[in-house]
């Protein structure tokens, strides 16, 4: 069996249950190009995004976090007393509260421990090895992880290079105790040099330098999810699956260029559901389960990257 670990650890750590949350709510690439006098195709051939799903007025984002995290720990077979950490992946929850002892509250998972963890587009994979260290430690059991972003919120409809990307919704995932590990170990870090190419300004609304974290995301990310797997032992060859945050279907398909694995099916979740940043990475790998393109035990590389600017990439193992 191909080996996740290249260091030793304590115990192993693998994912149980995925759950998702995606808004009935459609903005189509057509009805977007109107309001700058262009066509669907003008957008499409810029973002690779026929539509976003966007919350109603009354979808908030805690409860966009609970709809998936009540889908996961079902999935896992857990009763929801047995989750004892929560950690909900965001950069855009309300200060100063945040969303986790929410989601704890409305699953019924009393007294469990919860945070919320905010990595902006790289929170999931930020996340999900803050979970598994805490298992493979003894510090938590069964960590419930939440990425959950209502990106429309901080998005001025009138600002083309945001307004033609960002989307909302939310992806959850439960981590347990493993003999074997099936989670790999994390590649992560910043560039706070950069950390001016997006941000949110004093007035709520977002601005993105959106080719300067073009040439980056293409020029610095794939060496990051290179490094990832053989920190894993897993060559490329052997991923069934390249699961990158959509920030953008021309940066995906860069990326996977740049990676080469023959055998990986892309995740291209993003052409209907938008960059919905910390929540892209578990709503794209449940939509490829879901469709039956990857199976239990496939190995997927999960590679996160955004504001800050942050980065993070991992293997995983499928449950």
């Amino acid at each position: 069996m191909i080996s996740l670990h290249s260091r030793p650890a304590i115990g192993g750590a693998r994912l149980m249950g995925f759950g998702v949350h995606r808004p009935s709510s459609l903005l189509y690439s057509d009805d977007l190009g109107k309001r700058w006098g262009k066509d669907g195709d003008w957008v499409r051939a810029r973002t690779g995004m026929n539509s976003r799903t966007i919350a109603a007025e009354d979808e908030s984002l805690s409860d966009m976090a609970i709809g998936a995290a009540r889908g996961a720990v079902e999935a896992s077979g857990l009763a929801p007393g047995q989750i004892d950490l929560i950690i909900v992946a965001s950069c855009s929850t309300a200060p100063p509260r945040g969303s986790a002892d929410v989601v704890a509250a409305a699953i019924g998972a009393t007294g469990a421990a919860g945070t919320d963890l905010n990595a902006a587009c790289a929170g999931f994979c930020y996340s999900l090895a803050v979970a598994a260290d805490s298992v493979r430690m003894g510090s938590a059991q069964h960590v419930l992880v939440v990425g959950a972003e209502r990106m429309s919120t901080f998005v001025d409809p009138d600002d083309l290079p945001t307004a033609i990307v960002f989307g909302d919704g939310a992806g959850a995932v439960v981590v347990g105790p493993s003999d074997d590990p099936g989670i790999g170990p994390v590649v992560w870090g910043s560039d706070g040099a950069q950390k001016d190419l997006i941000t949110i300004e004093t007035n709520q609304i977002m601005t993105m330098q959106g080719q300067a974290v073009f040439r980056w995301a293409t020029s610095e990310i794939h060496p990051v999810a290179l490094e990832a797997c053989r920190r894993a032992g897993v060559p490329v060859e052997e991923l069934a699956a390249i699961v990158p945050h959509q920030a953008n279907l021309r940066i995906v398909d860069h990326l996977a260029r740049k990676i080469d694995a023959p055998k990986a099916v892309v995740a291209r979740d993003g052409a209907d559901t938008g960059n919905t940043s910390a929540a892209s990475i578990p709503l794209a790998l449940h939509r490829l389960i879901d469709e039956g393109q990857l199976l239990s035990g496939d190995l997927a590389l999960l590679v996160g990257f955004g504001a800050g600017l942050t980065y993070a990439a991992q293997v995983v193992r499928l449950p």
